[in-house]
């Protein structure tokens, strides 16, 4: 009786429920039916359509439908779910009416009417007109088995109470539910924390004072007991029985909503297996930060982040994000034995693109060690506002110079064993990537597993990774102490001279590479086997490397031998020669000038300043070598899932990318159902073309009370006289030459030698073309942006951080790039 004529007479079933929609069958079964959809255990039900008033012979017919579907002699769950209901602005918690145990016909008619007429309740209106909903109200009916109920609860996916991301939150008590719901019983309450394998483990418990439940009456309805003694006194779960309901939970949430996975959840349990009865956003949650920043609004940026990941992150790529930004990003305050505040997310996705929380990082930096606000937006590139931070004691001023002692103290032992992490990361991936992905289940899922522990556990490569601004910062504010308007210039220069990062060792290695192909020819043994020793180096490297879908050139080659034709021009010693100069003629103007005390710190800065550049460039490249490791078991996966019908033959990676490993280890099991996944694979695809249609602001600002202000759009950088432009200056020398615009990196057969770059942004992928430009102008980055670190190395002249320039600039227009100076301006011809 999947329909009738009539409309009003409809009953949709939970699997038809998807084909009408929200304003039909209300909030409630519409997260429900997708529950179901994604697999997850929800009882079958049957939805009344919404209405304002209910038809004359509702009943009549609802009672057909259940006598139709064998249910006549079971007890009834009828429950509402108005249009609006568990959404994420209104969840109208407590506001409507359920009832539980209905019995018969008779009893069906009244619990159906109650329902409709709990829209018009005093409590109902009250709650619409405090929310400003306006528009008629309507009402549609669940009916659905009872569930026999051992216990039931809540959960919440978050901490609400604080708003924190890696808690959760469960009140558990024996019977049905609606003791807790109603307030009328204390049950247990389970606090869970979320490890380094995204498991979910026990914190702590509360046991409740259980003094009374509910349960079921003879003839219909329920009624309250005293509980007895022996189930008062102890948990209602046991910490197994905890975790499995956690994984459960955290699955739901992730399969209705990755980007904000917060839910209210009602589940229960049988007594051999866990169900879900309700699931709806949590509403107005608390923003989790420091009390300092509690009434400034949350600022979030992409003005690091666009430069690597420009595009849309996947499930995949989020999930690996939303955790490793934050193991990145506290080494360095921890080093410094600063409190970091526990549990506070400095990484968002917003349009699908990857954002930090500036405000949070900055007022880390300045509270741990004195570092403005300013010099940190400087530092990550971008246009965002700075927070407002109180004025200092001389104690609080104190504390953080003593704070900055500790760092240095301690930061030379982390960085040895970063390095000797690099090594160990290396090797491994090596290793993984040596013999074929397993085909067994359980030892893929272990050598996955293996690999992934390290994007959570090398947390002294992340301090390389994470930390790199330090010494660069305080060596360009000494120079411009003794050298005002020239401390970019001069520690662009100084750092041209220094030991060459992996990055550059990458490209003097390619260089030799294009030079052996023109002398012996590509089919010769001896460029094979050169090709065969940087493949084994720098093969992980590619375009867009950072993310999981993104091939490495060890997969697939062509775009990287595509330019060897033309890097075979290259003069190396020309390059490694402009280095030295550079580095040389900014020493003879410190040692003319500066006094010896002076001279000596910049020595030992350029050096850390190198060094620790030069480590953040080695620890990048480890953890995308340990990438390419997943990817390559990965496919070991992609293999399992086509043998049992959940991909496509046609489908790999670019469909992988939108799952998570426990749906893929689920899925391998065969304990998520192929038409379960695939649902989740579909919609997520979906959403992620959506987001590639969109254009990400630069910044985003997060009120405190929750609103959204007006982040700014990348605003073109408007010239100073309609033919100069101003951005971070990060490259030595003086360049010019005629534009070349390049998109994508493997548009830069087109870039001539001696041309100007111009970019968007650059990763490790774009390097290659560094070789070739004469100068380098990108639209986003900061001082730490690879663009900044690789131009300084090649004593490349460069100019990042002007949004728009890539509009404001044709092909064949000739620039002078200044990268002492940071200007970019129009010249003539020549």
């Amino acid at each position: 009786m999947n329909a009738i004529s009539d409309i009003s007479h409809r009953m949709i079933d939970d699997h038809a429920v998807l084909d009408a929609s929200a304003d039909a069958v209300g909030g409630k079964a519409w997260q429900l039916a997708q529950l179901r959809r994604y697999g997850l255990p929800v009882a079958e039900f049957i939805v009344l359509p919404a209405a304002a008033t209910a038809p004359a012979d509702e009943a009549e017919h609802a009672w057909a439908a259940v006598q139709a579907r064998g249910w006549a002699d079971r007890p009834l769950a009828v429950r509402s779910s108005a249009v609006g209901e568990d959404g994420a602005h209104a969840s109208f918690a407590g506001i409507h009416r359920s009832c539980l145990n209905v019995c018969g016909a008779a009893q069906l008619a009244e619990a159906i009417a109650a329902v409709r007429a709990s829209l018009l309740s005093d409590s109902a209106r009250a709650y619409r007109q405090r929310l400003g909903i306006a528009g008629q109200a309507r009402m549609a009916v669940i009916i659905m088995p009872l569930l026999p109920a051992v216990a039931a609860g809540i959960a919440f996916t978050c901490d609400p109470r604080d708003g924190r991301e890696d808690r959760m939150l469960i009140h558990a008590h024996w019977g049905l539910g609606e003791a807790l719901v109603g307030g009328e019983a204390d049950g247990d309450e389970y606090l869970l924390a979320e490890d380094a394998t995204d498991s979910w483990r026990v914190l702590s418990c509360r046991l409740g004072g259980k003094a009374q439940q509910r349960r079921c009456a003879d003839g219909g309805g329920t009624e309250l007991h005293a509980t007895p003694v022996v189930q008062t006194s102890r948990q209602v779960l046991d910490a197994a029985q905890i975790e499995a309901l956690a994984a459960l939970l955290r699955d739901a949430a992730y399969a209705l909503d990755f980007v904000a996975p917060f839910y209210d959840l009602e589940w229960l349990w049988d007594g051999a297996r866990f169900w879900l009865t309700q699931a709806r956003p949590v509403t107005r949650r608390p923003h989790y930060t420091y009390p300092a920043l509690q009434n400034q609004p949350a600022i979030w940026t992409r003005g690091n982040t666009c430069e690597l990941l420009p595009d849309p992150l996947a499930a995949f790529d989020w999930n690996f994000s939303r955790r490793g930004v934050n193991a990145l990003l506290e080494q360095g305050a921890r080093l410094a034995g600063y409190p970091l505040q526990d549990g506070v997310q400095r990484a968002g996705l917003f349009h699908g693109r990857l954002y930090l929380e500036a405000s949070i990082m900055q007022w880390e930096l300045w509270n741990a060690v004195n570092v403005p606000p300013t010099s940190m937006n400087v530092m990550m590139g971008g246009h965002q506002p700075e927070i407002t931070v109180p004025a200092s004691t001389w104690r609080e001023r104190l504390r953080r110079g003593l704070n900055m002692l500790r760092y240095l103290r301690r930061a030379g032992a982390v960085r040895q064993r970063g390095e000797a992490a690099i090594v160990r990361v290396r090797a491994m991936a090596q290793r993984l990537r040596a013999a074929p992905p397993p085909a067994e289940h359980a030892v893929l899922r272990a050598a996955i597993q293996e690999a992934g522990q390290v994007a959570r556990s090398e947390f002294d490569m992340f301090f390389l990774q994470g930390s790199g601004g330090g010494s660069l910062s305080l060596l360009r504010d000494t120079l411009e102490k003794a050298f005002p308007g020239e401390g970019d210039a001069l520690g662009a220069a100084l750092l041209a001279g220094g030991e060459a990062s992996v990055t550059v060792q990458q490209n003097y290695a390619l260089l030799a590479l294009a030079q052996r192909a023109r002398q012996e020819g590509r089919e010769s043994t001896g460029f094979q086997r050169a090709l065969a020793d940087f493949m084994q180096a720098y093969g992980h490297r590619g375009h867009y490397e950072t993310y999981f879908r993104s091939a490495s050139w060890r997969e697939q080659p062509d775009s990287l031998l595509a330019q060897l034709d033309s890097l075979a021009d290259i003069d190396a010693d020309a390059l490694r020669q402009r280095q030295q100069q550079a580095a040389a003629q900014a020493w003879a103007r410190i040692r003319q000038h500066a006094p010896w005390p002076t001279r000596l710190l910049l020595r030992w800065l350029a050096r850390a300043a190198n060094r620790e550049c030069n480590q953040r460039e080695a620890a990048r490249s480890a953890l995308i070598d340990n990438l390419d490791a997943v990817r390559h078991l990965a496919d070991g996966a992609i293999a399992l899932l086509r043998q049992r019908g959940v991909l496509h033959a046609d489908e790999g990676r670019d469909a992988l990318q939108h799952l998570f490993l426990w749906e893929i280890d689920s899925a391998c099991q065969g304990s998520l159902p192929a038409a379960s996944l695939r649902a989740r694979l579909l919609d997520r695809q979906a959403r992620f073309a959506r987001w590639q249609t969109e254009t990400a602001p630069e910044y985003l600002l997060i009120q405190p009370d929750g609103r959204h202000t007006a982040g700014a759009l990348p605003t073109p950088t408007a010239p100073t006289d309609g033919q100069r432009w101003r951005g971070l200056a990060t490259g030595a020398g003086v360049a010019r030459g005629r534009v070349r615009r390049i998109r994508h990196p493997a548009e830069g057969v087109a870039l001539q030698a001696g041309e100007i770059l111009l970019a968007p942004a650059t990763d490790p992928g774009w390097t290659p073309l560094f070789l070739k430009a004469g100068g380098l102008v990108v639209e986003t980055g900061g001082y730490l942006s690879h663009a900044a670190i690789v131009a300084r190395e090649f004593a490349l002249p460069a100019v990042v951080n002007l949004p728009g320039i890539m509009d404001a600039l044709q092909d064949g227009e000739w620039v002078e790039v200044d990268g002492g100076r940071g200007v970019v301006r129009r010249v003539g011809e020549g």
